[in-house]
């Protein structure tokens, strides 16, 4: 019998079974059982219930705690860490919070405000996965081997940087050409620091000698601490004389990866990819009024970084067999980070916790998404590259 059949056949037993004495409704039980296969408690439950109205389930478990209040504004504060993922917002949801409820973005019952900070991590994960569902996430390399100098630049690896103080900066440069490396176009020089992970961001016309060290200098007067060393890919945009001379003059130390091993910087590498690939995309940007938006834009992306994106470090790595277990401390943003250090002085400490106070998240997000907004229609056509004639198919 089919579940559409059974159902009508107990439908009909069912006024049968309400006027039958004990006995009758016995053997109806026995009949019914040989001839659809049910349990006799089924039914019972079929025949004793409301044919208007189909049987209720008594709720199993727990009842629930996090409800849609709790997951709405935990959506707003994943939204103003700039959509990241859930482990690295953990440990900052707490703080976040406040920031946004003293900047008035938020009105949160105490009750549900005590909720959010309480949700694990896998809380967390389960009430932003609709929200993180429903938002789709968002090139050549333009980089020549420098083939001068190598062996007066030492060279340093990934597993190198476990002493690193802050000062110490990973840089590389991301190329803004489209889908060609023809032509003239606007390059970013994407800067991390190693220790603390706090971020530097400055656009380039081109990437000739003069610009890259300008650009260098511009980073070194905003890093909240003092630049101690620079450590490049073996482009010749970084493999050159003249950067190497400002080095021995500044004091810096310079340090070079292994060629052809993008995992020696993967502090930069990580966040080419994850901020400036992620937001800017790759368009062809190649205009003066690109290059005065993108200053724009990374003015606030600065900031909303390094204040409320929360990263986490490698403590520990180790493998068995195919199987790679890592462990990560505590998510922390890099101003955390750098006032955890204790190399800022008072001052410089008090000046970023007073900047800090002033920052509105959520209208940081909403302010780079308008500059991004405004960047994305200066994006400039790629050539046409013209083919030689003896490529020609004749």
């Amino acid at each position: 019998m089919t579940r559409k059949s059974v159902r009508e056949y107990l439908a009909a037993q069912r006024a049968r079974y309400a006027l039958s004495s004990r006995g009758a409704r016995t053997r109806l039980l026995n009949e019914i059982a040989a001839v659809t296969g049910y349990h006799r408690k089924a039914i019972i439950r079929h025949l004793a219930g409301d044919p208007r109205r189909a049987p209720t389930r008594r709720p199993v478990g727990r009842p629930r705690r996090y409800g849609a209040a709790v997951a709405a504004v935990a959506a707003i504060v994943w939204e103003a860490a700039g959509q990241i993922g859930a482990k690295r917002l953990h440990p900052f949801v707490g703080e976040l919070l406040g920031r946004l409820m003293a900047c008035g973005e938020v009105q949160v019952a105490p009750a549900t405000a005590a909720l959010v900070r309480q949700a694990s991590l896998a809380t967390l994960e389960r009430l932003l996965a609709p929200v993180r569902a429903a938002r789709p996430r968002r090139g050549p390399s333009a980089t020549r081997p420098g083939t001068w100098l190598k062996h007066q630049i030492p060279i340093r690896t990934f597993a190198e940087w476990d002493d690193a103080q802050p000062g110490f900066l990973e840089v590389d440069l991301v190329a803004h050409c489209g889908a060609t490396s023809a032509g003239f176009y606007l390059y970013t020089l994407c800067a991390v620091d190693v220790a603390t992970s706090w971020v530097e961001l400055q656009v380039l016309w081109g990437k000739n000698l003069t610009r890259v060290q300008g650009a260098i200098q511009e980073i070194r007067g905003r890093l909240p601490m003092p630049l101690r060393g620079l450590d490049t890919d073996n482009g010749s945009e970084f493999i050159n004389r003249p950067l190497l001379y400002y080095c021995y003059r500044t004091g810096l130390t310079f340090t070079r990866s292994r060629a052809y091993r993008k995992n020696d910087s993967a502090h930069v590498e990580q966040k080419n990819g994850a901020i400036v690939r992620a937001l800017i995309g790759h368009d062809r940007f190649a205009s003066k009024r690109a290059y005065a938006q993108f200053a724009r834009v990374y003015r606030l992306l600065r900031l909303h970084i390094n204040f409320f994106q929360p990263v986490q470090r490698l403590q520990a790595k180790t493998r068995e067999g195919a199987v790679v277990h890592r462990v990560f401390d505590r998510a922390q943003t890099p101003f955390q980070r750098l006032c955890g250090s204790g190399i800022l002085p008072p001052e410089r400490r008090r000046d970023l916790e007073a900047l800090y106070m002033t920052l509105n998240p959520l209208q940081l997000r909403r302010d780079i998404d308008a500059a991004l907004t405004d960047l994305w229609r200066m994006a400039t056509p790629e050539p046409v590259v013209a083919l030689p004639s003896s490529s020609l198919v004749r």
